[in-house]
């Protein structure tokens, strides 16, 4: 008996594991080495290979390859259509597979629909990524990239909402929606806790 729920067009190759109440929608395909957490959704048409971890609570939209090498943490959303890679040379005549480059997208993660993100880059704890972009170096936790090359335009709350630091002197920023407080130094944004009001 399973507590997940499959679409009767899915394909679920036996030795997959898939979590509690995760809904799996039509066309998907899911490989045998698979892992998926529990509360997850698979959109339509999504593919997810046989190197793959995917956490708890993680939203992949519809069209969207989940290739192997690739980790996605708990909390993770990918938009419609966007493209993850996993070699950065392919050529259809040589065979690269001992060449798959780690992928490692970490909790809380936006990637917005149709970005591209190269292989063997992290993004970091609730970054954002646009919608469009291309991107191919490391981002740090909090940060928003948009843009062809992707390029750092600000950082966002856990909430999903942009952070105000007005100026590259202020140090602090609090979300206005959720109350988190942020701060801002040479290594990037990180979460200093619940501002009480």
């Amino acid at each position: 008996m399973t507590n997940y729920t499959i679409h009767p067009s899915a394909i679920i190759d036996e030795g997959a594991e898939i979590g509690d109440n995760t809904r799996i929608w039509h066309f998907t395909h899911v490989s045998a080495g698979a892992k998926i957490g529990h509360n997850c959704s698979l959109g339509q048409n999504v593919f997810v290979g046989n190197q793959v971890q995917i956490g708890n609570n993680v939203k992949i939209q519809n069209n969207v390859s989940v290739y192997d090498q690739i980790i996605l943490e708990d909390d993770v959303f990918c938009g419609p259509s966007m493209v993850f890679t996993n070699v950065y040379n392919p050529r259809s005549h040589i065979v690269r597979k001992h060449e798959y480059k780690k992928t490692h997208v970490k909790k809380g993660v936006t990637i917005g629909a149709n970005a591209t993100i190269v292989c063997g880059i992290t993004l970091g704890e609730y970054a954002f990524i646009g919608a469009g972009s291309v991107v191919r170096i490391d981002v740090k936790p909090y940060e928003i990239i948009v843009g062809v090359p992707g390029k750092h335009c600000g950082w966002m709350c856990e909430c999903g909402i942009r952070l105000d630091f007005l100026s590259l002197d202020k140090q602090f920023s609090t979300c206005k929606c959720c109350g988190i407080k942020y701060e801002l130094d040479s290594h990037g944004c990180r979460k200093l806790g619940r501002v009480l009001t």
